[in-house]
């Protein structure tokens, strides 16, 4: 799209090319011939687009303090789906695993040695010293968001509840890394170098996504890497952050059976937290949490 200066700028805000996102847009061709990785508009999100996804974020928020007032020992992981998926729908939102790719619940709930992608069961019950992580995601009027956390049912061992907090300050570590103009690979690096220094490992197949008008956008976001490469952040991203810290090998394995849940190979506690983020002129804004 090639605009003049006085047509109406591309991202909707009603304001003439000139006098809204021009310079935004020659920094860009300026860092795309230097050879940096520069992302596609169509990821970069209009104040309208942002302003849906807060509100879709805001039931996805609502939902996990929902879930943290009711989830207890004895509760079984089809117990926790019906409470998510009856408030979502009650809100006007739906699910957005459900019947996603056959997949046929409304959220994920990974217990202890599942990396992800746990599926509700009323035969899988919570007892006392499992970690749980509770991964909702929501769309409402088409706007998607996603987060996830953790859950300790009981008394857990020092070593689970270790990789728990941990893996919460290797997600802050990344998304202290998100500067605007800054890159991607700031994040994997932040929180690779935190997981390790600690004696953990970070999953490589499964990372962050670019979230919005899907549920799986441009760009993914690894949760290792190296500083300075990668794809530029610009403002008006919007993308999740959700590591999976592993107390033991990084290696995973998915289970024959269901091709859904995702388990460590070595059998080693698995812990993830995962925010939507927004990337903004001055820094982040954390849509759901």
């Amino acid at each position: 799209m090639n605009l003049n200066r006085n047509d109406l700028c591309w991202c909707g805000s009603g304001l003439k090319y000139k006098k809204c996102h021009i310079e935004f847009d020659k920094k860009l061709e300026i860092l795309e011939a230097q050879g940096f990785e520069i992302p596609p508009r169509e990821i970069i999100k209009t104040k309208e687009q942002i302003e849906g996804i807060r509100k879709s974020a805001e039931i996805n928020n609502a939902v996990l303090d929902l879930v943290a007032k009711n989830i207890k020992e004895g509760m079984s992981t089809e117990e926790i789906d019906k409470l998510v998926h009856d408030y979502t729908i009650s809100q006007g939102a739906v699910p957005a695993t459900l019947n996603f790719e056959g997949y046929t619940k409304s959220l994920c709930t990974s217990i202890n040695d599942e990396v992800c992608h746990g599926i509700p069961s009323e035969h899988r019950i919570l007892k006392n010293g499992d970690i749980v992580n509770i991964d909702v995601s929501t769309i409402l009027n088409g706007y998607y968001s996603d987060a996830s956390r953790m859950f300790i049912i009981g008394e857990a061992s020092e070593e689970a509840k270790k990789l728990v907090e941990v893996s919460k300050e290797c997600l802050y570590k990344g998304i202290e890394a998100v500067k605007p103009w800054g890159f991607l690979g700031d994040i994997g690096a932040a929180v690779q170098e935190h997981a390790e220094k600690h004696g953990y490992s970070v999953v490589r197949d499964f990372g962050g996504h670019g979230i919005g008008l899907e549920f799986h956008e441009e760009p993914f976001v690894a949760h290792n890497g190296n500083s300075g490469e990668g794809m530029v952040l610009v403002p008006g991203m919007v993308f999740t952050i959700e590591p999976m810290i592993n107390a033991g090998s990084y290696e995973i394995v998915i289970d024959s059976e269901d091709d859904w849940t995702v388990f460590t190979e070595d059998g080693s506690l698995s812990s993830q937290w995962e925010h939507t983020i927004l990337v903004t002129e001055d820094g982040v804004e954390i849509l759901s949490k």
